[in-house]
């Protein structure tokens, strides 16, 4: 056997779903984070909430049938909350059901003490979230987050009343923070019959497909995708700045987007003065 093909072995659980490679996780996962806490000359004194966007379904079924055990990243949902944490916010968590967040516990960083000591203050409300459809105004949040993962192209990108949440942020201009595969989700807004796109001429960052499309090869998806996340929100208007990811953050508007797991850092220290800016009145 080539050694090719013992790097690209996934890892079949004992429910039939696939993690990647443990090569992939050697190369592509850490046992610590980049988290670096920022001085901030302002901060958060306010009590309305940032509302995170979870999944709570990690079962991602690939174009040939096999399943990707997948979910929220662990890097990129709590180190950008660890920067917001910092800036003075809250939070508050829903999952489309209600049902509890899923992790892609297989990326945890489980020597950083910082993200670990943010996880063990949230666990309650991960296991615990409000459903998405009981959430009908966003007045009492100061910023919707959306992290990434696979797990993010699950059931949001369809959920309606995220959908719904969204065009309310939209027209509100309320920060929106996601990154990597996160972007999906906005294609929620189109989720209810005779709603658009909230985000048309929008820019952002994102995975991109082409990367997407060579992980199969290295062990890290059980597959190739069955559907494209850079591709079906471009479809929809929105211009992909990235070609490539390199950890890059950026804003346009009240969107403001990482472009996978490495920007989870960089998207946190950008994100949390635009939240306190808009929270403020400024």
């Amino acid at each position: 056997e080539t050694l090719g093909r013992i790097r690209s072995r996934r890892k079949k659980r004992d429910d039939g779903t696939y993690d990647p490679s443990p090569f992939t996780l050697m190369i592509g996962t850490s046992k610590t984070s980049s988290y670096v806490a920022q001085q901030h000359d302002a901060k958060y004194a306010g009590n309305k909430p940032i509302l995170v966007v979870c999944t709570d379904d990690g079962k991602l079924t690939m174009e040939n049938g096999r399943v990707f055990n997948t979910g929220n990243h662990p890097v990129e949902m709590l180190v950008p909350m660890l920067h917001f944490r910092d800036a003075g916010f809250t939070f508050e968590i829903a999952t489309a059901s209600g049902n509890p967040v899923v992790l892609e516990m297989w990326a945890y960083p489980t020597k950083d003490d910082n993200v670990k000591g943010l996880h063990e203050s949230i666990a309650s409300m991960m296991e615990n979230p409000k459903k998405l459809s009981d959430i009908k105004s966003i007045d009492a949040y100061s910023a919707i987050f959306i992290p990434g993962g696979h797990g993010a192209m699950v059931n949001l990108p369809t959920n309606a009343a995220l959908g719904r949440i969204l065009h309310l942020a939209h027209d509100n201009g309320l920060p929106t923070v996601t990154l990597c595969h996160g972007p999906a989700a906005l294609l929620a807004t189109q989720a209810d019959t005779g709603k658009s796109f909230a985000y048309a001429d929008y820019e952002c960052f994102c995975f991109t497909d082409k990367t997407d499309g060579t992980t199969p090869s290295f062990g890290y998806l059980p597959g190739c995708m069955p559907w494209k996340c850079q591709e079906a929100i471009e479809k929809e208007g929105i211009k992909v700045m990235n070609t490539t990811e390199t950890g890059a953050a950026m804003q346009f508007q009240e969107l403001v987007t990482g472009d996978s797991p490495n920007a989870a850092n960089n998207l946190g220290i950008l994100a949390a003065p635009i939240l306190v800016k808009h929270a403020m009145g400024a």
